[in-house]
């Protein structure tokens, strides 16, 4: 039986909603759109307008996926993040509004025509390096990651955002490897989850995200006792870095970057009034 654009987007948003998905009226209204070549306005203007067999066939696909609670951003294979849209794939975290709490705030610290270098460590997809050089145009940068797959999905979507020019990506284990170099920008979204709360995660994250990015150890803390003296050693004096936490990681993660000897350690709260970034710099 053929469904018209309004028919399909009803349909999909009571199978997601008996599914147990959050925010499915959103959810059901990207993969009708993508499935049917169709946009937001034309679900309005175009209400009923009729899939064709194939369209259909994809929705449903679709549908079965997102029921079986695998992210949009995988099914659909993109995410949009800041200003940009982004490759997403099983390898990377899938980029968060939260994140962009951190992009928000490093771009007051970057006049627009200055040039600087910035350091992403455990770059994953992208996201956050890439959003603050498509907004700065003088600015170079440089990701690591310790997983080939991630740095493969980064290395395509710096090519689609014409940024290759001004990317450079390592393999590597956090700092290590890259000797004397030094930054005037590091950022760093690293895993914190607990290593116990994992398996109380939405199946989203916990089925389809990459573990290696999200298991931060017992206390969730492992990879900020690393990074807080490797970030201070890589940076240029005087200079900031931030770092994505946890929302009640605050108080630990200022402790760890105040007594690697950073200066101006404060934390940032998202748009949900939660602690979500730690930001400082390095002393003069």
């Amino acid at each position: 039986m053929s469904q018209t654009l309004v028919q399909a987007w009803n349909a999909a948003k009571a199978r997601l909603q008996a599914a147990g998905v959050d925010g499915p009226v959103i959810d059901a209204r990207l993969l009708v759109e993508a499935a049917a070549g169709a946009s937001r306005t034309d679900i309005i203007a175009d209400p009923r307008r009729v899939l064709t067999e194939e369209q259909a066939a994809t929705l449903e696909s679709f549908i079965a996926r997102r029921e079986r609670r695998e992210p949009v951003s995988h099914i659909l294979g993109r995410k949009g993040f800041w200003k940009i849209m982004l490759q997403v794939t099983a390898d990377v975290l899938t980029p968060r509004p939260d994140t962009e709490t951190l992009v928000e705030l490093v771009l007051r610290e970057l006049p627009e025509a200055k040039p600087f270098s910035v350091l992403d460590l455990g770059v994953g997809s992208g996201a956050i390096l890439l959003a603050i050089l498509a907004e700065r145009p003088a600015g170079k940068g440089l990701g690591v990651d310790v997983s080939d797959e991630a740095l493969a999905v980064a290395r395509e979507n710096a090519a689609n955002l014409g940024l290759a020019g001004r990317v450079a990506l390592l393999r590597g284990d956090w700092t290590r490897g890259l000797g004397d170099a030094s930054f005037d920008l590091v950022v760093a979204n690293p895993p914190y989850v607990r290593s116990a709360e994992i398996a109380g995660l939405a199946p989203e994250v916990r089925d389809h995200e990459p573990r290696l990015a999200l298991d931060g150890g017992p206390d969730g803390l492992d990879a900020y006792r690393e990074l807080a003296p490797e970030i201070l050693r890589v940076l240029k004096p005087g200079c900031p870095f931030a770092v994505e936490i946890g929302f009640d990681q605050s108080t630990e993660v200022e402790a760890l970057f105040k007594a690697a000897g950073a200066e101006a350690v404060a934390t940032h709260k998202d748009l949900a009034n939660r602690d979500r970034v730690v930001a400082g710099a390095k002393s003069f």
